[in-house]
């Protein structure tokens, strides 16, 4: 892959949504060590953001109809989880309480499946709503030219609307 060639975009959701996560366990491990029983309305907040973040993140990508979504967001799900499981942990030992190697196995395992879904149910759930928006509109430099694929094609194909031409 030449290193001119555009990022991934599962790469870039991935990774984003394994530090989104990361930085969340982490804060929320710290918190929990000055207050180790009172975080449950916070813990409610920190995975309704998650979750929102990774709903509002995907339904964006559909809604500009960018290509395969849902491949997109399943390889950035299963990136996250592991990602996120190793930055936590990096993160836990750094800032909260030197945490060692021990800790890496359950984060790899259980940690990161939790993570992978809380990132791929909310990502189904944005794909969803964001193809029933209506797409924006091109700008003129892109409707004059012609995407990719399409050469030769009717401008009323991409519309959507009828060819005026009889059929035969």
């Amino acid at each position: 892959m030449p290193y001119s060639e555009a990022m991934r975009p599962w790469l870039l959701r991935g990774l984003g949504m394994a530090v989104l996560h990361a930085v969340a366990d982490t804060a929320l491990a710290k918190a929990t060590v000055y207050e180790p029983t009172g975080l449950t309305t916070t813990r409610i907040v920190v995975i309704a953001l998650l979750v929102g973040a990774a709903v509002l993140w995907s339904s964006v990508d559909s809604w500009r109809r960018r290509e395969e979504p849902g491949r997109t967001w399943l390889i950035a799900a299963l990136l996250a989880g592991p990602a996120s499981g190793v930055l936590y942990v990096i993160g836990r030992a750094l800032f909260v309480d030197q945490t060692g190697s021990g800790e890496l196995w359950p984060a790899l395992t259980g940690g990161a499946a939790f993570t992978a879904l809380l990132v791929l149910i909310p990502a189904g759930l944005g794909i969803l709503a964001g193809r029933r928006l209506t797409p924006p509109r091109a700008t003129p430099a892109e409707s004059a030219t012609p995407a990719a694929g399409s050469a030769g094609s009717a401008p009323a194909a991409r519309t959507g609307k009828p060819s005026p031409r009889p059929r035969v």
